[in-house]
């Protein structure tokens, strides 16, 4: 459940959180547009280095860190399953270049998880949907969109609670066989699906009784107006691009860092 906390807005005054959300969505795209082009372990590295003073900047390392905890047994996944795999249709040798590939698919992985936690973690839903709006995607499926981001933090607060409870009436959840673990989260999965639907009837009455899409012109309280700083990191993400399609068609291959070498 701590994966999620990426998707919950932490209050801040800071240039991240005072940035521009289109803006903040273009460096978010950046970042995602890095670990999709380069399967190398030195770029990816080099992204997730300038990613951590970001996180630092925007003071929210904790929330961040916590995406990162929940993300480890994917990223785990991620590792053995690659590294089994290489290491078995590869005729039973592993090498270091395969151990390297395995950790920069890894790394791959954290890169995304940390470029979304950035962008939501200090994204408020309220500009976002401003942004939306301004990118004129209609407004019902920016209104869905903003609501699922509000809500899942809450279905995953939730979550929690109900499994607090059913531990303190005996449920032991870490324990038994994969099929007996998994059988005793149905005790927690029903009642949450039964609080789901009664709080999306209670959202579709609130909605009813405000006379939701009523009219089609709407008016805002706020205006997003990008500022210098805006400006300069717009600049920043151009150049930024320039330079990722230049390495990518001239500079095709990085060093590897461990080599070729056989382990087993």
């Amino acid at each position: 459940m701590s994966l999620l906390e990426s998707l919950r807005f932490t209050r801040g005054d800071t240039p991240i959180h005072n940035m521009d959300p289109r803006v903040k969505f273009l460096l978010t795209m950046v970042f995602f547009a890095t670990s999709v082009m380069f399967l190398e372990i030195v770029p990816l590295a080099i992204v997730f280095v300038i990613q951590v003073p970001l996180v630092v900047y925007a003071k929210v390392t904790g929330e961040w860190l916590k995406s990162i905890r929940g993300a480890s047994f994917i990223a785990a996944i991620i590792f053995v399953t690659n590294l089994a795999s290489f290491y078995y249709f590869r005729g039973g040798v592993l090498t270091y270049g395969i151990l390297e590939y395995s950790m920069a698919l890894t790394l791959r992985f954290i890169v995304l998880v940390t470029s979304f936690s950035i962008f939501f973690l200090t994204t408020s839903p309220d500009k976002l949907s401003l942004a939306l709006e301004k990118a004129r995607i209609p407004y019902e499926f920016n209104f869905a969109f903003i609501t699922a981001i509000r809500f899942v933090p809450v279905l995953a607060d939730e979550a929690q609670t109900i499994m607090d409870a059913q531990r303190s009436r005996g449920l032991e959840l870490d324990k038994g066989s994969f099929i007996a673990r998994v059988r005793k989260y149905i005790p927690i999965l029903l009642p949450l699906i039964i609080n789901s639907i009664r709080r999306s009837l209670e959202l579709a009455e609130a909605m009813e009784s405000r006379a939701f899409g009523a009219t089609e012109k709407r008016t805002n309280l706020y205006e997003l107006r990008m500022t210098g700083f805006d400006y300069g990191v717009l600049a920043m993400i151009v150049l930024s691009i320039i330079l990722l399609v230049y390495l990518k068609l001239y500079f095709p291959g990085f060093p590897k860092l461990l080599g070729e070498g056989v382990i087993l």
